[in-house]
């Protein structure tokens, strides 16, 4: 893989909701209705027509891996775009796939577009129970590939609400940029 998509990729501590990237995602639940976590802070944040665009434009939801997109309202970003992780259920359930479509739809959707800047939560780490060390390796991975395929994306911000979170995902980061670097 080509290194230079890792020089791409951030890792900070932060809110999501306050990020001027040209999207944020959203870690979504199936029925894009807001909740608990990031998906409710973003709802909350956005203000009500975030919600009404999820219900007219998205009546049959998000399936589990897949995403969506809609205009931010109150946001300092342009889109969101939710997408639904997988729930955690030991590591059998084909989670790491479901996991790694979030980000490349995510990323697909962004490019489609012409977002040059995008910003991810951890998908599926909190309610959803998905293990941190697992989903960093999952989400780094998935987020250099689907860079290497969308090169208009020039930055794709993993914002991280506490700074044990961001050192995980970063020494994650730094790993996979030096096995890249070492094979090539």
């Amino acid at each position: 893989m080509n290194t230079s998509v890792f020089d791409r990729i951030a890792c900070v501590t932060g809110d999501i909701t306050l990020e001027r990237t040209d999207v944020i995602v959203n870690a979504a639940n199936t029925r894009l209705r807001g909740g608990g976590g990031v998906d409710g802070a973003i709802h909350r944040a956005a203000g009500h027509g975030l919600l009404q665009e999820c219900i007219e434009l998205h009546p049959e939801g998000c399936g589990t891996g897949e995403a969506r997109i809609t205009s931010a309202y109150d946001l300092p970003a342009k889109h969101v775009i939710h997408a639904v992780g997988p729930v955690w259920r030991g590591g059998d359930q084909d989670e790491s796939q479901l996991l790694a479509n979030c980000y490349h739809n995510a990323l697909s959707l962004a490019s489609e577009h012409g977002a040059r800047s995008i910003a991810f939560p951890a998908i599926s780490t909190g309610v959803y129970g998905y293990p941190p060390e697992a989903a960093a390796r999952t989400t780094i991975a998935a987020i250099a590939h689907s860079l290497g395929r969308h090169a208009t994306i020039e930055q794709a911000r993993l914002v991280l609400f506490t700074d044990e979170l961001r050192e995980l995902f970063a020494d994650e980061l730094t790993r996979q940029r030096e096995r890249a670097s070492a094979d090539s």
